[in-house]
Order: C-alpha cells, then sequence, then structure tokens
C-alpha cells in the first residue's frame, strides 16, 4: 500500500518551505499555515491590501528571485513567528505582519532590482495565498520524482515543486490516473480535483538558489506535457501524519 512520505507548508508564499510531521486537515481548507502570508510588491494591483485572493503575479515568487528558492522555514504556531534561513544570509525570527519592514529587508537581497520592490505584507483570514483560489493541497509522488530525475540526468529535490503531500510506492504518474477520486489518508479524505502545470521556478536548486536543471524540457521531451503533480481538495476532516497509509476508494 503507498503511504504519505512527506508534508510540506510554505508558511510565506514562496518565501520558505518547511518540512513537518502531522497536520489537521478540515474539510473545504487548505493545509494549515500554507501560503498563510504573502509579499506583494509595488506593482500589485490590489492596493495596499487585497481584500480577496489574489493571483500570483501580485507577489515576490521564487521564479522571478531564484535565491527565494533556497529559504526555509519553521513556523511556531503558538506565537505567530516564522524563523527563515538561507545559505547567504543570518537567520531571522519575526512575525511576518507586525515585523514586515524586516522581513521585507531580510528578503530584498533576494529580490532583483529589475522587477518591482517588494512593498507589503498581506494576510487574509481563511484565505491562502496558493496560486489558485480554491483551497487546495497539492499532491505529489516521489516515484515520478524520480522518473522525472531520470529524464533530467540528476536527483531533483522535492522542494523544487513546492508541493503539499508527497506520496511513496505509486507507479510514476499515477496520481494522474487518479484525477475523480477520493483518496483517504489518516483521518482525512481528499479528492483529486485536477494537474498542476509547472513553471520556470521548478528549474532553481533549493540547496543553491540557481537554476540548474531543465525540468520544463524534460516534461515537454518525456511526457509532452509540463504538468507534474496534482491539486486535492480537503473532503473529510481530520488528522494526518509522516507514515499514514493511502487508500484510493
Amino acid at each position: 500500500m503507498s503511504r504519505l512520505a512527506h508534508i510540506v507548508r510554505h508558511p510565506i508564499k514562496s518565501v520558505g518551505y518547511e518540512e513537518i510531521e502531522s497536520a489537521s486537515l478540515t474539510k473545504g481548507r487548505a493545509l494549515p499555515f500554507d501560503r498563510h502570508w504573502a509579499i506583494a510588491h509595488e506593482a500589485a494591483g490590489f492596493g495596499a491590501k487585497p481584500t480577496e485572493w489574489a493571483s500570483k503575479r501580485n507577489f515576490v515568487r521564487g521564479v522571478a528571485g531564484h535565491q527565494l528558492m533556497a529559504v526555509q522555514a519553521q513556523t511556531n504556531e503558538a506565537s505567530g513567528t516564522v524563523t527563515l534561513n538561507h545559505p547567504r544570509a543570518n537567520p531571522v525570527t519575526l512575525d511576518p505582519l507586525a515585523q514586515a519592514d524586516q522581513l521585507i529587508d531580510w528578503v530584498r537581497p533576494f529580490w532583483p532590482d529589475t522587477r518591482p520592490a517588494p512593498a507589503n505584507v498581506v494576510h487574509l483570514p481563511g484565505q491562502p495565498f496558493g496560486d489558485m483560489p480554491d483551497p487546495y493541497l497539492s499532491l505529489l509522488s516521489l516515484s515520478s520524482l524520480r522518473a522525472l530525475g531520470h529524464r533530467a540526468g540528476r536527483n531533483l529535490s522535492i522542494h523544487r515543486f513546492r508541493g503539499n503531500l508527497w506520496v511513496e510506492d505509486w507507479p510514476p504518474f499515477h496520481e494522474f490516473d487518479l484525477i475523480g477520486k477520493t483518496l483517504r489518508m489518516g483521518g482525512a479524505e481528499l479528492r483529486i480535483v485536477e494537474r498542476i502545470t509547472r513553471c520556470q521556478a521548478t528549474t532553481v536548486s533549493p540547496k543553491t538558489g540557481h537554476a540548474d536543471v531543465d525540468t520544463l524540457a524534460a516534461l515537454d521531451q518525456a511526457y509532452d506535457h509540463q504538468d507534474f503533480g496534482v491539486y486535492a481538495l480537503v473532503t473529510k476532516s481530520g488528522p494526518i501524519a509522516i507514515n499514514d497509509d493511502i487508500e484510493v476508494l
């Protein structure tokens, strides 16, 4: 039987990945603290603060600031603070909203001067800043990752793809066959909704912050598409944890 191998969240959109051991999923909600905050740039279309979900083009992102892909995060849920680490910076612990200026100053060296500058930190209660307006979790397969890495000629980190749930022991790209079906993991159930089409951010190493593998070309050449992973919607609330069995219902 397949199992849940990794749970990953990204508390600040595109600024840090964080592996966790367990989580409590809620029906119709995203992974807790995933894309909980985001850093808007000066050209954001919503002014100082959004009143609803806003698309990724409004935010500081790894596709433009490659060094952001090398940020690691650790969230203190009780205090609402996040600790950020980067190989080229001193660690910092802060409240992203209350200490927004400090967060922006920390991020600024990793953002190109040719892009609209980081301007403010935003948060909407109950609405994460994922790439889709729906409260999806992303679900990916380690066997698919190994297959793509073989095509690309090197091992690939899971953190290139900013996924939430990583599954072990499926055949490569079996997740595409599960669209429309429901999975049970731990005490929760999730319905697989659609494929995820990838962008240039996946070409960047989360270890170095430099583009080093053309993942999109590898997908195109091997599979005639640029899709990797699927979106899932929580249909039954419950806890999940690393090594939970995964059952297709």
